[in-house]
């Protein structure tokens, strides 16, 4: 918006000095009052066909080729750039914030993520692979280049009336990932004054403010420094269960994924045991761990556990069986 508003200036700025050149040009030349020389000045520049105002001298004539030959092409150089930085330009950028707007109203139970640099890329990466519906709030505008295929507001996230544009109050979460504490701290206090049903993930950079973000609002915070010396450590210690979890939870792995499928009421797996389900012999499926709607995790459940309304299955299997199970959990 700025470099559009500098050619725009330097167009004007370009028809004002030829103008003003003819004007002063004739004033001097022909010792014309300067209504009689601007009015010339616009009908030479123009190529309107008007006859002179007053006959003209020689030196006044020649004046006048160069004014034609160098002014003219000049004012219409800058009009129609100016008339084309317009209509492509400002037009298009409201009509494109009008259909962006448009577009996140519509939207329901979907994903904000604050922040677009190497975490937010990456986490819209996996949202866009998992079908889930999210909007990007990045300040930066030299990080919204050809990005067409993602719905990104350009604004500061710390901003209550950012949050509101971006449908916060029907949003399903919020994922915080600002270059800096402060600044997730402050969109984590907002969102959670915006919206307290909101789930907020905060991504936390210093030692210490894990806590802080937690306080504020935060239902989970990451510390991407913490996890990747746990995950180097680990891959040194324990590199076969470290390739086994990638493996398993990659995106767009189709042989194995590890899954969350939640049970919903009306499903027939209610009130039935692992053995009754038939998971391993039926699916191939193998239950990891299920969270309970109260919020207790129970791992390695054995065949005896009973499923209920609301539980959290962690499932690890085959993508089409994961589906399969994920229907039946769902009552379809």
């Amino acid at each position: 918006m700025g470099n559009l508003r500098k050619r725009l200036i330097l167009s004007l700025l370009l028809i004002f000095l030829i103008i003003a050149f003819g004007t002063l040009g004739y004033m001097m030349i022909e010792g014309w009052d300067f209504l009689d020389s601007i009015y010339m000045t616009i009908v030479t520049l123009t190529t309107v066909g008007y006859r002179e105002v007053h006959d003209l001298s020689q030196s006044g004539r020649i004046f006048t080729i160069f004014l034609i030959i160098g002014g003219v092409g000049t004012v219409l150089y800058a009009l129609s750039t100016g008339a084309k930085l317009v209509l492509e330009g400002e037009l298009q950028e409201l009509f494109g914030r009008r259909r962006l707007e448009k577009k996140i109203k519509e939207l329901r139970d979907h994903y904000i993520v604050c922040g677009y640099g190497r975490m937010g890329k990456i986490i819209c990466r996996e949202l866009r692979a998992k079908s889930v519906k999210f909007v990007v709030i990045e300040k930066n505008p030299d990080k919204l280049q050809g990005k067409e295929d993602t719905l990104i507001f350009e604004g500061d996230a710390t901003q209550d009336e950012i949050l509101n544009e971006a449908g916060i109050g029907k949003a399903k979460g919020l994922i915080s990932v600002l270059p800096t504490d402060a600044e997730n701290l402050f969109v984590v206090l907002s969102a959670r004054g915006l919206n307290p049903r909101l789930l907020i993930v905060a991504r936390s950079g210093e030692e210490g403010s894990e806590q802080k973000l937690i306080r504020a609002g935060a239902d989970r915070v990451i510390s991407p420094y913490h996890i990747g010396g746990l995950r180097i450590a680990h891959t040194v210690l324990k590199p076969a269960v470290v390739d086994f979890i990638e493996f398993a939870t990659k995106s767009g792995n189709i042989g194995l994924q590890m899954e969350e499928i939640a049970v919903k009421e009306g499903s027939n797996l209610i009130d039935l045991s692992f053995d009754e389900c038939g998971f391993g012999r039926e699916l191939g499926i193998i239950i990891v761990a299920i969270r309970r709607a109260s919020g207790e995790m129970k791992f390695n459940p054995t065949f005896r556990s009973t499923i209920k309304s609301g539980d959290i299955l962690i499932a690890l299997g085959e993508t089409s069986k994961l589906k399969l199970l994920e229907d039946r959990a769902a009552g379809k």
